[in-house]
């Protein structure tokens, strides 16, 4: 072993040289501990220029904390071999293996360490580490999120004919068949798409939602098979997913799908029959294990008649086609309806405030072109606007007030004379006040007098609003 007091010939110089070309950083030590000679940076990783390491035990550099723990000790503890991640003064890591060195007697004479520095590797593994956790939590919020959004959505189904379009879904989400949805604007087809996804076999996977409607032809490939990097100008540097490929083990859900091109329901024909696709700018086929979920407003048979819509395409989509009826063919869910939103929207915007059973009655008898979505947008500008934390019939917007005047006229099971004439009183009542502004002015034009007028407005809870 080399001496560093004596005079080294060429043959050792050029020996440390070539180490020096092997090895980060080596230290070698006797058979008590003590460094002998060092090759590397030891400043900037120890802290201490190397010089002054030769002569030191490793013994007492650990306990000064020069580095620790010491692999050297280890080694003549062992006589084996040792590998571990070191810690320096100066904050460094190091990982260091010492290998032991025998005599031709199998003495154990001297102790080689071989050091690399991997502070940088090791910051960035921990940096990954806490950025996969944080992608985990936020994960486990979305799939809350998601859940939460889903199960916050019931189908109400007192209406025999929301019950058999429940049965029909029930019976068809448990197998992975293609769904039409089919049904009016508002009717509740992505709610039920939602409902069919969370009861079958693929709820603990994704549910993709796309909107045919809303992405322009131009990028409806790109949105729907995704991209690679570089695939075009503004493509995100690593490329990008897309809706078919996000969807594996879950439901792709195709909203207004009658909304397509004739070249976009090319492309959708082909990923449904095939379910293998290429990126944009790809060249290898990909595959995603999907359910389809479809809907529409429309008429797609009528469409296909038309040459609008491909028959190919239709009969894919047509395999279990579940017509929802509009609002007013299924009057028996509006009552439940109208309890189910308003706990929602109540919720939504922390307040508390119900509906006169009047309003609710009144509220049956509307014909809802817009279905479920305009009852549902009525009542959150109910609750938004009305002071009052019970919503009466002088709260109804002016169109909802007169659309619903011969209604009360007539009769149906249950409806009694007395209600009958309550309401009909009531609408009197509302219409007078529009051009009496006082309760006598009232009296004037009904031709009694004001304390009736007075108390049968309180009766009726219409406020004058002068």
């Amino acid at each position: 072993m080399m001496n560093p007091h004596r005079r080294q010939t060429t043959e050792e110089w050029d020996f440390e040289a070539v180490i020096g070309k092997l090895f980060d950083d080596l230290i070698i030590t006797d058979e008590r501990g003590r460094i002998l000679t060092v090759n590397g940076d030891f400043e900037k990783m120890y802290g201490q220029p190397s010089h002054q390491l030769v002569g030191k035990t490793v013994a007492e550099l650990e306990k000064q904390r020069v580095f620790y723990p010491s692999v050297t000790l280890r080694v003549l503890e062992t006589g084996e071999k040792q590998t571990a991640v070191q810690q320096t003064k100066s904050g460094r890591r190091m990982l260091v293996t010492g290998l032991p060195v025998f005599d031709k007697n199998g003495q154990l004479r001297w102790v080689v360490c071989i050091s690399r520095d991997i502070t940088e590797p090791v910051r960035l593994r921990e940096h990954l580490a806490v950025l996969e956790k944080e992608v985990d939590r936020l994960q486990a919020e979305l799939e809350v999120l998601r859940r939460d959004r889903m199960t916050n959505e019931p189908i109400v189904a007192a209406s025999k004919a929301m019950q058999q379009v429940l049965e029909t879904a029930r019976k068809a989400a448990k197998v992975d068949v293609n769904i039409l949805l089919l049904g009016e604007s508002g009717v509740g087809k992505t709610a039920l798409a939602r409902w069919i996804h969370q009861h079958s076999a693929r709820a603990g996977g994704p549910l993709i939602e796309v909107n045919c409607g809303a992405i322009p032809e131009a990028l409806l490939e790109s949105e729907l098979f995704g991209y690679e990097a570089g695939a075009f100008t503004g493509a995100q540097r690593k490329g990008k997913p897309g809706f078919a490929e996000l969807a594996d083990g879950g439901t792709l859900f195709f909203d207004e799908i009658a909304e397509l091109s004739p070249a976009s329901q090319v492309k959708v024909l082909k990923l449904i029959q095939e379910k293998r696709f290429y990126r944009v700018g790809g060249t290898e086929a990909r595959s995603s294990n999907f359910r389809l979920i479809a809907a529409t407003n429309q008429d797609l048979e009528q469409l296909v008649k038309e040459g609008r819509f491909r028959q190919d395409l239709y009969y894919r989509l047509n395999v279990v086609p579940i017509v929802i009826p509009p609002l007013r063919e299924r009057k028996e869910d509006i009552v439940l309806l109208i309890r189910s939103l308003m706990e929602t929207i109540c919720r939504k915007y922390g307040v508390h405030k119900t509906v006169d059973p009047q309003v609710v009655d009144w509220l049956t008898q509307l014909s809802w072109k817009g279905n479920v979505r305009e009852l549902e947008n009525l009542l959150e500008r109910l609750v938004v606007t009305t002071e009052s934390t019970v919503i009466r019939m002088d709260d109804m917007p002016e169109p909802y007030r007169q659309s619903g005047t011969l209604p009360a006229l007539r009769w149906e099971k249950g409806r009694t004379l007395n209600v009958i004439l309550n309401e009909v009183e009531r609408e009197v009542l509302l219409s007078v006040a529009k051009k009496g502004r006082t309760t006598a002015q009232i009296a004037s034009l009904l031709g009694v007098s004001q304390p009736t007028v007075v108390r049968k407005l309180k009766k009726h809870g219409i406020r004058l609003h002068g």
